[in-house]
């Protein structure tokens, strides 16, 4: 018989281990606290701050059913996208309901690109005036989840400019009760750790004269200058970013043609999908993975308009398909005539996908072999496709219970197993029966989930 084996390491030398690995623990959970299972939303749509109108969600999503309509409907928009036509006729009813309920997920007051200068008077009445309106667009159930303001940069040209809108905008929300829950604040065109700094003072300061719970107001960084992918001393200075401001950030979202231009991309091959955009959406990647930060990527110019709706709508199908299998599950949309096949090529990718992931889904949960054997860190990666398709509108609950044998509060914790003992994310209004209140409708003590 074999002799007992006996532990070489006593308990003072365990005791000494831990005792050298407590401050590790202690940055990994701080620094690395992971995705927290809330909705994100497959768009962010950006608008001039001055049109915006409570009605502007509604008014997008009948200007879409137009677009498609005068063009064959939405089962002949799934097949321009090459969904087969089984696929397509399953995305095209709940691409229809969405248009009809929710047809903006996120929206942008742009007081930057989209807006101009327009003088400080014309800003400063704008901006109220804004805060005004999103107010009641939220009191009147017609504000989409997500909603905010996009304000000019910090660099030194613009910066008095940018918080004073910054300011106007959140002190004129707080005059008027709760803020949105999914209360949204970008920040352009960073180029340093010092001006996300800047912002993390300028938001606690905010929250402190308005009475606010720290860490209410978090913001956007737009990722559209070289300096902050590649710094002057050859590190990453987006890779500080989430740790200098712990908590602040709730995503990075790319600039396609700042960033080209940039880099002295010529306009016509400023793209999406051009090299130099793939690496710096690698870097953001890598800069904010475990960090709980969201990623977004940018927009096509190409509009699907006049002679041109077709061809866009491939384009953009393409490019929003190619984003979602990078990672990126966020864009942004410019026009009405976009709306239809953002969902239609993100609603084709998680139906596309649902049979093989809920089938290795069920495997996993119930111990059965299969054709793949996965891991427990691949089960995740599985069951968060599938949440993120619930999420968004593109599953329903009661498919997914079918085909995996999962409710929504299991397929939650199989997604992320740290907030097993929460309550499982809301889900999108138009889709399923399981729908939380929208996240616009929300108490002010709630962070801005973006």
């Amino acid at each position: 018989m074999a002799p007992s084996p006996t532990q070489a390491l006593s308990a003072a030398d365990l005791a000494r281990i831990d005792g050298q690995l407590a401050e590790t623990d202690r940055q990994l959970e701080l620094r690395y606290p992971g995705d927290d299972g809330s909705r994100q939303p497959v768009h962010t749509v950006y608008v001039p701050a001055d049109r915006f109108t409570p009605s502007l969600a509604a008014d997008w999503g009948e200007q879409a059913v137009r677009t498609a309509e005068a063009h064959g409907g939405l089962e002949r928009l799934g097949w321009l996208l090459g969904q087969s036509l089984a696929l397509g006729a399953a995305v095209a009813s709940r691409v229809a309901n969405k248009l009809a309920n929710e047809p903006i997920e996120d929206l942008r007051l742009d007081f930057e690109d989209g807006y101009g200068n327009r003088g400080d008077d014309a800003e400063d009445a704008d901006a109220v005036a804004a805060a005004g309106m999103v107010a009641d667009a939220v009191a009147a159930g017609t504000a989409p989840p997500y909603i905010g303001i996009r304000f000019k940069c910090f660099e030194a040209a613009t910066r008095t400019r940018g918080l004073r809108t910054l300011d106007l905008f959140v002190s004129a929300l707080a005059s008027a009760g709760e803020l949105p829950r999914g209360l949204v604040l970008t920040m352009p065109k960073v180029t340093t750790v010092a001006q996300v700094q800047a912002m993390d003072y300028a938001v606690a300061r905010l929250e402190e004269v308005h009475g606010l719970p720290h860490g209410r107001l978090r913001f956007e960084v737009q990722v559209e200058t070289p300096q902050l992918i590649l710094g002057p001393d050859g590190t990453s200075p987006v890779a500080k970013l989430a740790h200098v401001v712990p908590g602040r950030i709730s995503a990075l979202h790319y600039g396609t043609y700042d960033y080209s231009a940039s880099l002295q991309i010529s306009a016509e091959y400023q793209s999406m999908e051009h090299p130099v955009a793939d690496f710096a959406k690698e870097t953001m990647q890598l800069a904010v993975a475990g960090t709980g930060i969201r990623l977004s990527d940018g927009s096509t110019n190409i509009i699907p308009a006049g002679d041109n709706v077709e061809d866009a709508w491939r384009l953009h199908g393409r490019l929003v398909q190619r984003s979602l299998e990078r990672g990126f599950y966020q864009g942004w949309d410019l026009h009405p005539a976009q709306l239809p096949s953002r969902f239609a090529a993100t609603y084709g990718f998680y139906r596309q996908g649902l049979p093989a992931a809920t089938a290795r889904l069920r495997n996993y949960v119930e111990q059965t072999e299969g054709g793949v054997m996965d891991e427990p860190a691949t089960a995740r990666a599985l069951a968060a496709f599938v949440l993120r398709g619930v999420q968004c509108g593109a599953v329903g609950a009661d498919e997914v219970q079918a085909l995996a044998g999962v409710g929504l509060s299991r397929l939650t914790g199989l997604a992320h197993p740290g907030l097993a003992a929460k309550s499982s994310p809301q889900t999108s209004t138009t889709q399923t029966s399981t729908a939380q209140p929208s996240p616009a409708q929300g108490s002010s003590t709630q962070g801005a989930d973006s």
